[in-house]
C-alpha cells in the first residue's frame, strides 16, 4: 500500500474504539476552544466584582484546548504506528505503544485547582477566600498526584489499586468540603444564587465520578476506552462547569446592581 501520512493512516481505524477516541480528542480541541472564546466574551455581562469568574473559566478551557491539541498529536501518531494492513488491504489495529497520560495530568494539575478557585471567587470573601482556596486546591492536587502515580503503575497491581483508592478518598474529602465549608460560607447569599451554587457543586460531586470510573476501564484490556471516558468528561466538566460558573456570576452581578447582596 502506498505510503500515507500519520493522520490518513490513523483514520483507517474508522469507528473502532481507537478511532472514536481519536475523533473525541479532536472534538475536545474544538469544544475547549469554543468554550474559551464564549467564556471570555461573557465578561461584559458581569460586574467588576465577578469578571474574574469568567476570566478563570476561559483560561481553564484555553489551557485544556492547547493540551488537547498536544494529546491528539501523540495519540494519532501512536495509533498510526499501531496500524498494519492485511493482504486484502484492511486495517489491523495492534496495541498502541503510548498514550498521552503525562499531558493529561499536566492539564489537570493546572486546570483542576483553577476550577475550585471559582468557589471563593464567587463568594467574594476577600482575604478569607485564601484559606478556602488553599484547602480545596491542596486536596485536589493530592487527588491528582496519587491518581497519576496509580495511572502509571502496572494495571491491577497493588500500587495501581492503592494509589487509586487514596485518590478516590481525596475526592470524597473535597466533595465534603464543598457541601460543608463552601455551603456554610455561602449561606448569607440570596436564595436566587443558591441553585446556581448547587449546580456547580453537582459538577464536582457527580460530573467527576466518570474519572474514577474511566480509570477502572483500563481493566477492560483496551486503554482507549478509558481515554473515551476522560475526553467526554473533560468537555462536559470544563465547558459545562465554566458556563455554570458564569451563570452564577451573572446572578450575583444582577443582585449586586439591585443592592440585594449582604456582606459575608
Amino acid at each position: 500500500m502506498e505510503e500515507m501520512s500519520m493522520t490518513m493512516k490513523a483514520l483507517q481505524a474508522g469507528l473502532s474504539a481507537e478511532g472514536v477516541t481519536m475523533y473525541l480528542f479532536w472534538l475536545g480541541i474544538v469544544g475547549m476552544g469554543a468554550g474559551s472564546l464564549y467564556l471570555f466574551m461573557m465578561q461584559s455581562a458581569l460586574s467588576a466584582t465577578y469578571k474574574k469568574v469568567a476570566i478563570v473559566a476561559g483560561i481553564i478551557c484555553a489551557v485544556a484546548c492547547f493540551h488537547y491539541y498536544r494529546m491528539s498529536t501523540i495519540y494519532v501518531e501512536s495509533l498510526a504506528n499501531a496500524i498494519t494492513f492485511d493482504e486484502s488491504g484492511n486495517a489491523v489495529i495492534g496495541e498502541l505503544a503510548a498514550f498521552p497520560t503525562a499531558y493529561r495530568y499536566i492539564d489537570w494539575l493546572i486546570t483542576v485547582p483553577l476550577m475550585v478557585l471559582e468557589f471563593p471567587l464567587l463568594l467574594a470573601l476577600g482575604r478569607r477566600a485564601n484559606g478556602m482556596f488553599y484547602s480545596l486546591g491542596g486536596i485536589s492536587l493530592g487527588m491528582l498526584i496519587t491518581a497519576w502515580i496509580a495511572e502509571t503503575s502496572p494495571i491491577s497491581s497493588g500500587q495501581w489499586w492503592g494509589f487509586y483508592l487514596v485518590s478516590c478518598a481525596c475526592w470524597v474529602v473535597m466533595v465534603s468540603m464543598l457541601y460543608g465549608q463552601v455551603t456554610k460560607a455561602a449561606s448569607h447569599l440570596p436564595a436566587e444564587f443558591q441553585d446556581n451554587l448547587k449546580c456547580m457543586k453537582t459538577f464536582i460531586a457527580v460530573g467527576w465520578i466518570i474519572y474514577p470510573i474511566g480509570f477502572l476501564l483500563a481493566l477492560s484490556g483496551n486503554e482507549s476506552i478509558r481515554e473515551i471516558a476522560y475526553n467526554v468528561a473533560d468537555v462536559i466538566n470544563k465547558v459545562g462547569f465554566g458556563v455554570a460558573c458564569v451563570i452564577a456570576a451573572k446572578t450575583l452581578s444582577s443582585l449586586e446592581s439591585e443592592g440585594k447582596l449582604q456582606a459575608a
